[in-house]
């Protein structure tokens, strides 16, 4: 439901582009009187009596000072991003004409905006709701093909769609429910309790995949953690080098030279991963070496990918005992390494030379590594093809806390306690729906979920 139109406020104005030397630069100002602001300053045509949605070039002059040849866009209220009336100056992408032009914005009248002021006067006017508000900054920070589709597909609203259809499902039910308490003295039943049941458990049902999408979607938003695990000098850094075609990890003959946790981010066919070349595990006494053996078994346990790497039977026994002690759902694949060495392209004596999840490499060499993308790939392509992914820590809490009431619905369903007790879950439930998309939303939630943005935005 969209949000009702306020009043415009006071004007705002910020560097809405990229701070630094450019061939452009765009201002934004948004708030009460912007259009006739901006117009103080320009010279060229009047914008108080221009249209809506239409560029203008001028310059802009204060105190007889010429500051630059500039292009002003005129966005009437409530066709604007803000739904206030609004311009974007767009001039020369100097720091000092930015500095003049901000100056002269905010002594006139204007004040610099805080982080994401912006969007959030779009949200406050209706513009859209909290979840198409922080996908805004998920939009900007976009870094792959999947993260795109995954911010885009929420700010044009799919995620809020679903949450909107299952508060509507449930404040119906909630209405009968208090409708029930107000003829408390007669005994009648508005809401049927069976029907009650069936709608909390369709309810479950849509929730509980938007949850365990949770932890794959901020995998996609950050990078999914590929761990490259396996014994000293199998070639887990050289294999590193390799997939990112640069010397990121030092590569000698002397086991152990990889003491730390290494990685660096590569974008295969538009997902984001991140590729962590750990120390080599084995027994050692060496204290430095012993702290990154550590931190490798911690990479191991949560990455959301585990590559398996061996050279000989030796290091291929020693992974299958580090995967022995692995979640059963973690994905892994094996890869053999070093297949350009005299019988070293042999099938060794293990169940691994029959998986599916098997792959034969060079890391020096570079043979089998576009195989190896592929399998990777595989690994993860049945999860990425999901409608809706959860990406957002606060959203994932709430549905949690959404699914824990939920439940308290049908326990007090089971136990046939009466209809205000079960009122308070259903409101509870619907509450942290609400805060999801920002129908029941506070000050300082706003404060915390704008302050993250950047300026200008």
């Amino acid at each position: 439901m969209e949000k009702p139109f306020i009043q415009q406020q006071e004007p705002i104005c910020a560097l809405a582009t990229a701070s630094g030397v450019g061939a452009i630069a765009v201002i934004r100002v948004s708030g009460i009187g912007s259009v006739e602001l901006v117009n103080r300053f320009f010279y060229g045509k009047d914008l108080t009596k221009v249209k809506s949605h239409t560029v203008h070039f001028g310059t802009l002059q204060y105190k007889s000072l010429l500051i630059d040849e500039v292009l002003a866009t005129v966005f009437r209220s409530p066709k604007s991003f803000t739904k206030e009336d609004s311009v974007e100056i767009s001039c020369h992408g100097s720091d000092y004409i930015v500095r003049q032009i901000l100056k002269m914005l905010v002594s006139e009248g204007a004040r610099m905006a805080k982080p994401g002021e912006f969007t959030q006067r779009a949200f406050l006017n209706g513009q859209f709701d909290l979840v198409q508000a922080e996908a805004v900054a998920d939009l900007i920070t976009a870094d792959s093909d999947v993260s795109h589709r995954t911010a885009l597909n929420q700010l044009r609203g799919g995620f809020s769609k679903k949450l909107y259809l299952l508060r509507e499902e449930l404040i119906h039910f909630a209405s009968l429910i208090e409708l029930e308490l107000d003829f408390g003295e007669e005994d009648v039943e508005f809401a049927q309790r069976d029907d009650l049941r069936q709608l909390i458990m369709h309810l479950h049902q849509t929730i509980h995949p938007l949850i365990d999408s949770f932890s794959f979607g901020n995998a996609l938003k950050e990078g999914i953690p590929v761990a490259i695990i396996g014994s000293p000098n199998v070639g887990k850094s050289t294999l590193l080098n390799a997939l990112l075609n640069e010397e990121k990890a030092i590569v000698t003959e002397i086991a152990g030279t990889t003491r730390d946790v290494i990685e660096d981010t590569l974008v295969l066919e538009g997902m984001k991963f991140r590729f962590i070349d750990t120390a080599g595990i084995r027994e050692t006494l060496d204290v430095v070496e012993s702290m990154g053996i550590e931190r490798s078994r911690r990479a191991m346990e949560q990455a959301d990918l585990v590559l398996f790497l061996y050279d000989s039977e030796q290091t291929l026994r020693e992974v299958e005992q580090l995967a022995k002690g692995l979640n059963t759902e973690k994905k892994y694949i094996w890869v053999q390494n070093k297949i350009d060495l005299p019988d070293q392209n042999s099938t060794f004596t293990s169940e691994v030379s029959s998986s599916e999840n098997q792959v034969k490499i060079s890391a020096h060499a570079q043979i089998g590594l576009d195989e190896l993308k592929s399998v990777i790939l595989a690994q993860v392509h049945q999860q990425a093809a999901t409608d809706t992914v959860v990406t957002n820590l606060r959203h994932y809490e709430h549905l949690l806390k959404t699914s824990a009431a939920l439940d308290e619905v049908l326990n007090g369903l089971d136990a046939g306690i009466t209809g205000d007790f079960l009122a308070q879950d259903i409101r509870l439930a619907l509450f942290h729906l609400g805060e999801i998309t920002g129908t029941i939303v506070s000050d300082d939630l706003l404060a915390n979920i704008f302050s993250k943005f950047c300026i200008g935005k």
